[in-house]
């Protein structure tokens, strides 16, 4: 059974909105839990838009399940995450001016610093998850770089404006897990599913997890949090 990784960003995104501090993502990071999901998800970002190194060591000290630090490859991010201790990194590309990531890691053109970086955190026991849009030349060069894990970047099908567009772009997903498959890597999945979208992805059943954060935040705020992840729960499982 696939599992469910919730991204609490956008707890902090509200919090950070007023300079004030609530809502808490601490307390989001312990509803999440006790609705069932597998892990808690927090991308801390190098502007720190949302979450807050304070957000990150106080997490790390308090979830119960399995902590998901989503950071650029920097020496910054890397001495964090070693001082942190995540259950696991998954490395993103970051720009400043973008509302939210906008694409998978070009892994083939930053070959060597990726490689480093992530042999710098395996050695500190944190396993490394890279995410690549459903390329089979960027995933074979995440297995090259030694990769744990692939993280495959849904965004361009959740942004589908038609059935065909749809199709076209689950078959790259589908090609992109056959190709992690063969390489033996691990397989999670995320950016831009919601609550209808994520019924065909989560057919593809070599998918191991899938990460969501908007779509589950932005129905909290109308039916409350625990409800919000119990329903993503169930449609998944």
């Amino acid at each position: 059974m696939p599992r469910l990784g919730v991204n609490i960003d956008h707890v902090a995104t509200l919090r950070q909105a007023r300079g004030v501090m609530y809502p808490d993502p601490l307390t989001a990071a312990g509803i999440v839990e006790l609705a069932g999901a597998d892990g808690i998800v927090c991308h801390l970002r190098e502007d720190r838009r949302h979450i807050q190194d304070r957000d990150l060591r106080l997490l790390r000290e308090v979830i119960q399940t399995r902590l998901n630090l989503e950071m650029a490859a920097t020496e910054e991010m890397i001495r964090i995450a070693i001082a942190t201790k995540p259950d696991i990194v998954t490395l993103v590309p970051e720009k400043r001016e973008e509302l939210t990531t906008e694409g998978g890691l070009d892994v083939i053109k930053s070959r060597t610093s990726l490689k480093k970086g992530i042999q710098h955190l395996q050695k500190e026991g944190i396993p490394v998850s890279l995410f690549v849009d459903p390329s089979r030349d960027q995933i074979k060069a995440s297995e090259d770089v030694g990769a744990n894990v692939i993280e495959i970047h849904t965004g361009h099908y959740c942004d589908a404006r038609t059935p065909a567009e749809a199709d076209e772009e689950l078959k790259r997903i589908f090609d992109a897990v056959g190709e992690a498959s063969h390489l033996n890597l691990q397989i999670a999945a995320g950016h831009g599913l919601n609550y209808v979208n994520i019924r065909r992805v989560a057919e593809i059943k070599e998918i191991e997890e899938f990460n969501i954060g908007h779509s589950i935040i932005a129905r909290a705020v109308l039916v409350g949090l625990d409800r919000a992840v119990r329903e993503m729960i169930a449609l998944i499982k």
